[in-house]
């Protein structure tokens, strides 16, 4: 292909996508394929002689499209949001024709201030403390990592050698595998699994922190444990706080929980993937209050800002505590400018050494949106996570299970668990909708979430009304049942 067939080719593919999220609502938004159903429809072997641009072009409807769910569907109510927009493909397209590998100020320049500048932008948007900022010379600075799980895995293993470091300074009889075995990470008993991936990776304890009656976790339940901890002569090092938990979006209680990790002088990472967007809205920013106790704190921009997929945002309020881990200076990695105080090289902010222009779609999203676009969408999902909410409580067969503060509704029909995953097999069964479950303590809990770009009041009606119905079928099934076995 040359630049004058990619030029053509190019037209046709952006026509296709625009085409697909345009007509997104008229595909069905789970497949209907089975695993394994792919392999046979392709060769076993990589073709000898290269084919046609058209040729690989017809086999995206043919083999592709009928094994995607469609996550931009606004009848997709799964997960969170994987939100984006037509400025981020665009800026993604740009990022893959220029094709630097930004591991360093001199890989790319452009690719390593814009990141910086990117990230002071999205600060001051949540009104992060400066300290977290680059602009001024402070300490902190921000990063823009591939997941929230790749977050919490710097964050915990910057902990654990900071903690290491400090211990042996203290007793320098304690060999680092004596300090290991006795350091100890806590997360709230409602934190995502990928927590739990991190202290694994990183090869030390985790111990789940029970949350209260509003599934967040408060600053007595943490003291008890680390008090239970230190006195079994364990150490203490990380706790990871959470914004908005996966399984009902709920928020641990900083202004508690801080204190407590400052005064023990131990990390504590803010978790805020999905919650932390809506943090641009002054009417929800005093869910971030705390975060000034935090050591890090990171959202992801790609979940609901706009921002496809990679684009997770990361803060440090001393970038030292990072880079002093991963810091490896081989000569074909240096330069001359590396030591001046001037310039960042993020390939000591994470786990790999390359890294894509990433912060060229928030650069392009916060332009051609501006904030007040970004707030407005954030509000419309509120809005209509509400909708929904009220309809739910409008009918006394369902109940709600946890409050309803951002894009998230947990809900479920009254009565037992074996039910509720009969209804919610039977709503993904119908694919006209797509949701997840959760558990609440012991209850089996259906999530909704607002995740569409394109969603409207519309899509939420159908949705209650096709799970109404869904329900009003299951229950006298269900009746029918019971009046036959107590016939027997």
């Amino acid at each position: 292909m040359d630049a004058a067939e990619f030029r053509k080719s190019g037209k046709q593919m952006v026509d296709y996508i625009a085409d697909y999220l345009e007509k997104i609502d008229k595909r069905q938004v789970f497949p209907d394929v089975e695993p394994g159903y792919l392999r046979p429809l392709i060769p076993d072997c990589a073709p000898q002689d290269p084919e046609s641009f058209d040729d690989v072009f017809k086999d995206i409807e043919k083999i592709i499209m009928p094994g995607v769910t469609h996550w931009h569907s606004p009848y997709f109510f799964a997960y969170f949001p994987s939100t984006s927009s037509f400025p981020a493909l665009l800026a993604d397209m740009l990022c893959g024709g220029i094709g630097c590998v930004g591991f360093s100020w001199a890989a790319s320049p452009a690719c390593t201030e814009l990141e910086t500048v990117m990230m002071d932008w999205l600060g001051k948007m949540i009104n992060l403390p400066e300290e977290f900022l680059a602009e001024k010379g402070g300490q902190g600075g921000g990063v823009i990592q591939g997941s929230a799980s790749e977050a919490t895995l710097i964050s915990l293993l910057a902990a654990r050698t900071k903690t290491i470091r400090r211990v042996q300074s203290e007793k320098p009889e304690l060999t680092e595998a004596d300090i290991m075995g006795r350091l100890v990470a806590y997360a709230s008993d409602q934190a995502h699994s990928s927590v739990e991936k991190a202290a694994l990776i990183g090869g030390v304890k985790i111990k789940k922190v029970s949350s209260d009656d509003k599934f967040s976790v408060c600053g007595s339940s943490l003291k008890k444990v680390l008090d239970e901890d230190r006195a079994s002569g364990l150490i203490p090092f990380f706790f990871c706080a959470t914004l908005g938990t996966t399984p009902c979006c709920s928020f641990d209680k900083l202004f508690d929980l801080g204190p407590i990790c400052n005064k023990k002088s131990f990390w504590m990472h803010i978790d805020a993937a999905y919650a932390g967007s809506a943090f641009i809205c002054p009417e929800f920013r005093h869910l971030l209050n705390g975060v000034e106790f935090a050591d890090s704190f990171m959202f992801n921009p790609h979940k609901w800002l706009l921002v496809n997929f990679d684009c997770s945002a990361m803060w440090v309020k001393k970038r030292s505590d990072i880079t002093s881990v991963f810091k490896l200076e081989p000569l074909y990695l240096q330069h001359q400018h590396q030591d001046s105080g001037l310039v960042t090289d993020y390939r000591h902010w994470q786990i790999p050494l390359g890294r894509r222009f990433r912060s060229l779609k928030l650069w392009f999203v916060l332009r051609m949106y501006g904030v007040r676009g970004l707030q407005e969408h954030i509000r419309k999902h509120i809005r209509l996570s509400h909708q929904f909410e009220d309809l739910v409580l409008q009918d006394e067969r369902f109940e709600i299970c946890a409050e309803v503060v951002l894009g998230l509704v947990c809900f479920r029909l009254k009565g037992s668990n074996e039910l509720n995953k009969e209804l919610l097999k039977s709503i993904n069964e119908a694919k006209k909708i797509h949701l997840v479950p959760c558990h609440l303590r012991e209850k089996f809990v259906l999530r909704f979430a607002i995740c569409s770009r394109v969603v409207e009041t519309t899509h939420v009606e159908f949705a209650w009304q096709h799970i109404s119905q869904l329900a009003t079928d299951l229950l006298k099934a269900w009746e029918q049942n019971h009046h036959q076995q107590h016939q027997q």
